[in-house]
């Protein structure tokens, strides 16, 4: 089994910063990708930023130079480092990772979500 708990989510005025973590534990033999995604009130859930195991980062357009991704592979944790938040930023972030299990199983593992809201 495979959990994901994110952490550092909160209230901040436009032009702060937060950091977001999120760490897997269980029975993890390798993960690959490691994802942040975000849903605002009413929206579809997108994609704000992944990283693959060989530490490429990809942002999505709208957090491009206000963002940055990163990964401690050895913590099994991912990092968001959201500095320059606007009034859209604000949702439900989500990190997603590609687990391999020690029983060779590979599945998309969620956490449960960690609320940002950047008031203006």
């Amino acid at each position: 089994q495979v959990q994901l708990v994110e952490s550092g989510g909160g209230l901040v005025q436009a032009g702060g910063s937060l950091r977001l973590s999120c760490t897997a534990s269980g029975t993890i033999l390798h993960i690959s990708a490691m994802t942040w995604y975000r849903q605002a009130p009413g929206k579809q859930r997108e994609l704000v930023a992944s990283i693959t195991s060989g530490a490429i980062p990809n942002y999505a357009d709208s957090v491009k130079g206000r963002f940055t991704i990163s990964r401690d592979s050895g913590k099994n944790t991912v990092f968001l480092q959201m500095n320059m938040l606007k009034p859209e930023d604000t949702g439900v972030y989500y990190c997603n990772a590609r687990v391999t299990t020690t029983n060779l199983r590979t599945k998309d593992q969620w956490g449960q979500g960690t609320q940002v809201t950047v008031s203006s």
